[in-house]
């Protein structure tokens, strides 16, 4: 196997992180408490601020180089959007 994978699994490290976006993708009572107070939310999955600053401005490359997995980013980014403008992606 070559030693220049294009996908690296994620650290053990990056769990809150990714746990946190699994939650955006997946739960919509813990999207609509992030969209009133996304610091709040981010804080009880036990993220630090750089995390969740990253999470706030859903910077993919960022939240990828600390161990998110880019599926994770995508859909939770969708799933935000989707929630936050409901129907601008009524159609997806």
């Amino acid at each position: 196997m070559s030693e220049d994978a294009h996908y690296r699994f994620p650290p053990s490290t990056a769990y809150p992180l990714n746990r946190c976006l699994y939650a955006l993708k997946s739960d919509r009572a813990f999207i609509d408490r992030f969209l009133v107070d996304p610091v709040a939310a981010t804080a009880e999955m036990g993220l630090d601020e750089g995390e969740r600053a990253d999470l706030r401005r859903m910077d993919r490359d960022a939240l990828v180089a600390r161990g998110a997995h880019p599926y994770l980013v995508f859909m939770a980014g969708l799933r935000l959007k989707m929630a936050a403008e409901p129907s601008t992606l009524e159609y997806f």
